[in-house]
């Protein structure tokens, strides 16, 4: 086609207009506009283009007995087509006028078009809602980032990133960059690692986040620093999950918690309100990680609904049931929820939600559901005394149902905490138009890592302990509080930080107490052990997922509909096609070979 037909150039024009500005203040005036052709419609010889920018859709009408030479030209166009076209804005006939469009009550009578480049067939229509399958998507993600609801979300990045840097530069804080080359340290997820040509054998890292340069930076004295930046994880994917990704990076000097918390949320409600024009309440509430845990079984807890955990072991230690008394008799837990009116669930529904506990590492649910005739449960025969006590004791009244998981606290944890979601999800408990902000707070400082066999950072290794908990860094580590926090936001952890340490002898302690020798954290800290010795302030900070929070402001519910040109959950460009095999003579030039 495009050898059929004579292209043309913008020449002296100059678009003045983007298509969705075309409206009732334009009537009468002459307006040039250019973009992809949307729609084109042929209604009884006069002619109908849709024509498509980021802003918007306005309509061209071609009337080949008012323009005969415009009506020829735009004749030939088709979907997806460039063109440009020069003519006065009316008014649509009374009654004509498309209330879906932001330039319905307009259209355009072009008296010259210019076809500026023609278009194969697309692999699917630019337009929302159809269902086209991802790989699809990503392999032509240009035409795709067409589409109105990625043009949105990519619109609305950028005014979210906007808004935080003009709130950060109003407070002081200054952004920085930092190197993207950096070195490997030992914590964390698996680098990313770039061979040196130069210093053949050893290799740099990308970061996996700021966080020694962002602490140097305070030691160098810059007081307030943020940074929009890229960073890279090595880890396995999923949804909400990119090798590379954008986080917000915050740190201060001589802060505390609360002064933190006061500029996130400050930050937060400025972003809702600037960009989606929604007045959030600050400040956010808190809890401990402790609380978290005892009554949700996440560290990211979803507050839009309840059906908070009861502890229930009063009720089932007069149990005969087995699973119950092992439970308890071994230092375990045994807990429930409430789910109202789920007395009417099928035994189906009531299966689906045991398949949930048991997928989280439960060995299984017990339930009661209290109906108007009465209690029926598989484990009503081991309460001699009757079950009802057990759903009094856990609120439950008549239509609701109880589910209960013992076992070990992290058991119980995990598991009822993911059947807590499912049931919530299932009893449409879960307002969607709710936002539930909460800081949780007083992480423990360490974990326990049965696949190493050792001690890890629960957060990172250069968190600061509380000072009370000190002495217990040496003798019971994981009672060890930390100024650990997390921001979280409808069961999704937004943003995460701490009071970093800043002393070196406390710096090393925490270091012995995860297995490091004093040698080996000279070779892989040095340089921030050493900058510790020259006056290092006070200091702490905050990192925000920016592709999890523009997710959830778009409501979407994959960040890769929020980022330009994402990765697949294998960390695979189908457009570009990589990552890809390199040329023998490069690798030797990096002295690599790779291993059959």
């Amino acid at each position: 086609m495009a050898e059929e037909i004579a292209l043309d150039s913008m020449g002296e024009w100059h678009r003045t207009h983007y298509c969705g500005e075309i409206g009732t203040g334009q009537v009468g005036a002459e307006v040039v506009v250019a973009g992809w052709v949307h729609r084109r419609r042929d209604h009884g010889g006069v002619l109908f283009v849709d024509l498509r920018d980021r802003t918007g859709i306005v309509q061209l009408v071609f009337n080949p007995d008012i323009n005969p030479s415009a009506f020829s030209r735009a004749d030939l166009v088709h979907s997806e087509w460039v063109i440009a076209a020069r003519g006065k804005v009316q008014l649509r006939p009374a009654g004509m006028e498309n209330p879906n469009l932001s330039t319905g009550a307009v259209e355009i009578y072009p008296n010259e078009v210019r076809i500026l480049n023609t278009a194969r067939t697309p692999p699917f229509y630019i337009t929302d809602g159809d269902d086209v399958d991802e790989s699809v998507r990503l392999r032509y993600r240009y035409l795709d980032l067409r589409r109105p609801a990625l043009q949105r979300n990519i619109m609305l990045r950028h005014r979210i990133v906007k808004i935080i840097r003009d709130y950060f530069d109003s407070q002081g804080f200054l952004e920085i960059e930092t190197p993207v080359l950096t070195r490997s340290t030992p914590e964390g997820a698996r680098d990313f690692l770039v061979p040196s040509r130069l210093n053949p054998g050893t290799f740099y890292a990308l970061p996996q986040s700021p966080q020694l340069f962002k602490q140097l930076l305070m030691v160098a004295g810059f007081d307030r620093y943020f940074q929009v930046v890229k960073v890279f994880r090595d880890e396995d994917l999923r949804g909400n999950r990119q090798p590379e990704f954008t986080q917000v990076d915050v740190e201060m000097s001589f802060p505390d918690r609360d002064e933190i918390f006061r500029h996130v949320e400050a930050m937060m409600a400025a972003v809702y309100k600037g960009a989606l024009g929604i007045e959030i309440k600050t400040p956010f509430p808190r809890m401990s990680w402790q609380e978290a845990m005892d009554r949700y079984g996440s560290d990211k807890p979803d507050l839009r609904f309840g059906m908070a955990f009861v502890d229930l072991a009063a009720a089932a230690g007069k149990s005969t049931f087995e699973v119950f008394r092992r439970a308890l008799a071994t230092g375990g837990q045994v807990k429930g929820i409430v789910v109202p009116g789920g007395a009417a669930w099928s035994r189906k529904t009531i299966d689906q939600m045991e398949n949930v506990a048991k997928d989280n590492g439960a060995g299984g649910l017990a339930w009661a559901a209290w109906g108007p005739d009465g209690v029926r449960s598989p484990v009503a025969k081991y309460f001699p005394e009757g079950i009802e006590a057990m759903l009094r004791a856990a609120g439950a009244a008549v239509g609701d149902l109880l589910l209960v998981a013992a076992g070990p606290a992290p058991v119980v944890a995990r598991g009822l905490g993911a059947v807590r979601l499912a049931a919530g999800t299932q009893a449409g408990l879960i307002p969607t138009d709710q936002l539930a902000f909460t800081w949780v707070i007083d992480f423990p400082l360490f974990s326990y890592s049965e696949e190493e066999g050792r001690l890890v950072a629960e957060h990172h290794p250069f968190t600061a302990p509380h000072a009370e908990d000190m002495d217990l860094i040496d003798r019971e580590p994981l009672r060890v509080r930390s100024w650990a926090y997390d921001l979280v936001l409808n069961g999704e952890e937004l943003a995460s930080g701490s009071i970093r340490i800043h002393r070196r002898d406390i710096q090393d302690k925490v270091f012995r107490a995860l297995g490091f020798t004093q040698a080996e954290a000279q070779e892989r800290f040095g340089f921030l052990l050493e900058a510790f010795e020259y006056g290092a302030p006070p200091h702490g900070g905050i990192a925000l997922g920016l592709d999890r929070l523009v997710a959830l402001m778009a409501g979407t519910g994959s960040i890769r509909d929020v980022i330009a040109f994402p990765k697949t959950s294998s960390g695979a460009d189908l457009m570009v096609r990589a990552p890809a095999a390199v040329d023998k003579e490069q690798l030797d030039e990096l002295h690599i070979r790779i291993k059959p």
